[in-house]
Parts: structure tokens; C-alpha cells; sequence
């Protein structure tokens, strides 16, 4: 039980910590700073992978799941936010290139 008290502490004081990192900037800085995000999920997903090898109760596997899922989802949609936004800058010769190939 100790190390589900731990498990969940965890995991609130990591969405506060996160709540409070992403509040603090400007909403014009989001997608430039997508690629960044998915590093710092990546990581969570292999903290999820270590908490995993040592998780004993049912209600640390929903944790584990949500907590996989979620970062999963960002690091996917980071990618795609972060292709879509360097598509933009790509000068419209290239474009038309790429799109006649």
C-alpha cells in the first residue's frame, strides 16, 4: 500500500508541476515548443515502463495505463504538430517539387 500512496503522489505532483511549467507560457510558443515536449514525454514513458516492473495493485496498473496512454499522445502529437509546422516553412518551389514527384 506504501508504495501506491508513493505512486500517486507521484503522479499528481507531476501534473502540477507540469500544469504550472506549461501555464507560464505564451500560447504563441506552443507549437515551436512541441519538439521539446516530446522529449520530456518520451521520458515519462520510460519512467511508466520502470514504475511497471514494480507495480502490485490493480489501481497502480490504471495509473501506469493512463499515464502511458497520455504520454504516447504527445509524443505522437507533438511529432505531427512539429511536421506540419516545419511544412510551413518550406518555400513554395519546394512544394510544387515535392509535389510533382
Amino acid at each position: 500500500m506504501p508504495t501506491l500512496v508513493v505512486s500517486i503522489t507521484l503522479f499528481v505532483l507531476a501534473l502540477l508541476i507540469g500544469i504550472e511549467v506549461i501555464g507560464k507560457v505564451p500560447a504563441t510558443l506552443h507549437t515551436p515548443l512541441m519538439s521539446g515536449a516530446n522529449s520530456i514525454h518520451g521520458i515519462v514513458i520510460v519512467g511508466v515502463v520502470i514504475v511497471a516492473a514494480e507495480a502490485n495493485s490493480p489501481l497502480a496498473y490504471v495509473f501506469i495505463f493512463l499515464a502511458a496512454v497520455l504520454g504516447t499522445m504527445n509524443v505522437v502529437g507533438g511529432y505531427v504538430v512539429t511536421d506540419r509546422m516545419l511544412e510551413m516553412f518550406k518555400s513554395s518551389k519546394n512544394k510544387k517539387k515535392g509535389e510533382s514527384k
